[in-house]
């Protein structure tokens, strides 16, 4: 997001995702993402979903 010059609130706008939810996918607190809007994210910073997902194991 710092790359492409674009805040929480307006990637949320043009995903058509609330800020909170956007907000727990980047805080990694959520539990899963819908391919639609991985795509749309992935298509609104012109990215590679592997240039922003990162495998943890879970403790």
């Amino acid at each position: 997001m710092a790359k492409r010059k674009i805040s929480l609130g307006e990637l949320a706008e043009k995903i058509d995702l609330t800020p909170a939810n956007l907000s727990i996918l980047k805080t990694g607190k959520a539990k899963a993402i819908r391919f639609s809007t991985l795509e749309a994210i992935c298509k609104v910073l012109e990215c590679q979903p592997g240039d922003i997902l990162e495998y943890r194991e879970e403790e």
